[in-house]
């Protein structure tokens, strides 16, 4: 492993352990050369994604840019990092268990909203307002809409027998 600091190839691991999740193993390593401590994670790859994009170019699927493209969506929310590493972790081996080697960014997005849904309201409005590019405040009422009434419970609108 290149250590970040001097770029030297002569680095050493000092400690190996799992996550939280064990999806990943994180290892803690030294360069001998200049002594910089630094963290790397080894993580299960279960097949190369392509990303067909809405253009039709091709590129390699970033899971780096997943989890920026979520802190973004997810800032100044009161979300743990490791509940975001979860569901990185879970969107990307759903996304590598669809069976494809070419994923549509269509696929990614709405997997992407489905796992927000679920953690958080505001950070889903904001990923679906990229996402699905609202152009005006409509378009925000119409996601708020639907995200109100999938909340609504069945039982709830049905009226009481006295």
């Amino acid at each position: 492993m290149r250590c970040p600091s001097c770029g030297s190839l002569d680095t050493q691991v000092k400690d190996s352990r799992p996550t939280e999740d064990s999806s990943a193993i994180r290892r803690r390593r030294v360069c001998l050369t200049c002594q910089f401590r630094f963290t790397t994670f080894e993580r299960v790859q279960l097949r190369e994604l392509i990303v067909i994009k809405r253009n039709g170019r091709r590129v390699p699927f970033d899971r780096d840019k997943l989890l920026r493209s979520l802190q973004i969506a997810l800032r100044k929310r009161n979300v743990e990092p490791e509940r975001l590493e979860q569901m990185v972790s879970k969107i990307v081996r759903d996304l590598e268990s669809l069976g494809e080697s070419e994923i549509t960014t269509d696929t990614i997005g709405e997997n992407v909203m489905t796992h927000l849904r679920e953690l958080d309201d505001i950070a889903y409005v904001r990923f679906a307002s990229v996402y699905k590019n609202f152009r005006e405040a409509k378009d925000f009422e119409d996601a708020l809409k639907a995200l109100s009434s999938e909340d609504e419970d069945p039982k709830a609108a049905v009226p009481q027998r006295k």
